[in-house]
């Protein structure tokens, strides 16, 4: 009887001694290294081994991790000798151990202790950081022992530190966060767009070469500041031969200050004289990448390159920001209606509407292959991108680029009206990018 007492009771102490585990790991995970940083500030007990541990993770939750499902194995193990010891050696034995360690493991290895290492995260991973930086120091070898054999037995490459804490499970911590209203949707969704920052190429958020607007080196300074007004864009590639070969970038500021050094309005010295060289990237650069090296070289906008060497697109800082905080509109962008008469006759309509829907308005057929909407209509038309003042006609009618919308200045509405029989029903295009 006193040994079945000593077996019991060294059960109980593995299982208390596997919820303290459970307890500081969760307490550990909560703590960042910024938190950490203040604490060794403060000369708070306990944090400058509170900080070696945050720097590096996996290396002591590992650890804590195998200590503490082998608390609770060794304890159930006992558990089951003490039921066959009282019960004999039968299937209903087993079955009790099974239940009655399931929920001692359940409430006090997973709930209680999990609870409280997230309510008193802080004192929790103060104190008992100091013990498990000195097991690490022990045991710290056999977790990577066990890990390079679960990655020799498993197919495919492993993880070096082991699978235990994935993006996965942060991600399942975020949706429980915002279940719970410890964080509001918006934030759930910006939290899951940085862990997707990482698995997001350029080409996904890049400006298409058919969206860009471009400038020939040959042009002049008041060409460059009428396109860049009309268009509204601050930064305008410049190109040679043709828009695969960019050979630099034309600032309007830089613009604008030559023009009023020179005092000619701008009309003898040629865009190039002035334009800045260009940042070219692959379009298959992950963006988490190319956002830091934008920061560090104090770039905001690249030219993205295809695997031929051609031009695919360009690519901005707002671009990749709007990936995590969503659509960046100002205080210009204002929602009109999708089709709106005038008094003279001609419609104001969305550069959005559907071509079906803008030959319906007009009961003529417009079929133009790979065109879905006017705006497409009236770049289809001029054969580049439209700007402000842009006009061309198709069957018809006169299409009218309106005005920009949205951070990228595309066409926001097209003045649409019937021509007259006295006008001519040809496909012509004024207003472009000279």
């Amino acid at each position: 009887m006193n040994l079945a007492n000593g077996w019991l009771f060294s059960a109980v102490v593995l299982v208390v001694v596997g919820g303290l585990i459970a307890s500081a790991e969760t307490a550990l995970t909560r703590i960042s290294r910024v938190r950490a940083e203040e604490f060794v500030r403060e000369s708070r007990r306990g944090a400058t081994r509170l900080q070696a541990i945050v720097a590096d993770p996996p290396r002591y939750l590992n650890l804590l991790l195998l200590l503490r499902l082998s608390c609770e194995l060794v304890a159930t193990v006992i558990a089951t000798l003490l039921f066959i010891d009282w019960l004999g050696d039968k299937g209903g034995a087993y079955a009790a151990a099974a239940a009655v360690m399931i929920v001692i493991s359940y409430v006090i290895v997973g709930v209680s202790p999990r609870t409280l290492g997230r309510q008193h995260a802080e004192p929790i991973a103060l104190a008992s950081a100091p013990l498990v930086y000195g097991l690490t120091r022990i045991f710290g070898p056999l977790p990577k022992l066990l890990i390079l054999l679960g990655n020799a037995v498993t197919p495919g490459k492993g993880f070096r530190e082991g699978p235990f804490t994935s993006e996965a499970e942060l991600r399942d911590l975020v949706d429980l966060a915002e279940e719970r209203r410890v964080i509001e949707p918006d934030e759930r969704e910006m939290i899951h767009s940085v862990f997707e920052l990482g698995d997001t190429l350029v080409r996904e958020v890049m400006v298409p070469r058919t969206d860009m607007v471009f400038i020939e080196r040959g042009k002049t300074l008041n060409q460059a500041l009428s396109l860049a007004l009309r268009s509204g864009f601050s930064r305008i590639p410049v190109v040679g031969e043709n828009e695969d070969d960019v050979i630099g970038i034309a600032y309007l500021k830089d613009i604008v200050r030559r023009v009023q050094e020179t005092g000619d309005d701008g009309r003898a010295e040629q865009v190039e004289t002035i334009m800045r060289s260009a940042t070219y990237v692959p379009e298959s650069k992950p963006i988490d990448q190319l956002l830091r090296e934008m920061q560090a070289r104090q770039i905001h906008q690249a030219i993205v390159i295809d695997e031929y060497g051609g031009t695919a697109g360009l690519v901005t800082i707002e671009d990749i920001l709007e990936e995590i905080v969503g659509e960046i509109t100002d205080e210009y962008d204002q929602e009109v209606p999708r089709v709106e008469p005038l008094d003279d006759g001609s419609v104001r309509v969305t550069a959005r509407l559907p071509v079906g829907d803008l030959a319906d308005l007009f009961h003529i057929e417009l079929e133009v292959d790979d065109v879905e909407t006017v705006g497409g209509l009236l770049a289809h038309a001029l054969g580049r991108v439209p700007i402000a003042g842009s006009e061309a006609v198709v069957e018809g009618l006169s299409l009218t680029a309106e005005s920009l919308a949205g951070r990228r200045n595309r066409i926001g509405t097209v003045l649409v009206r019937r021509i007259t029989p006295a006008e001519p029903d040809s496909v012509g295009a004024s207003a472009g990018h000279d």
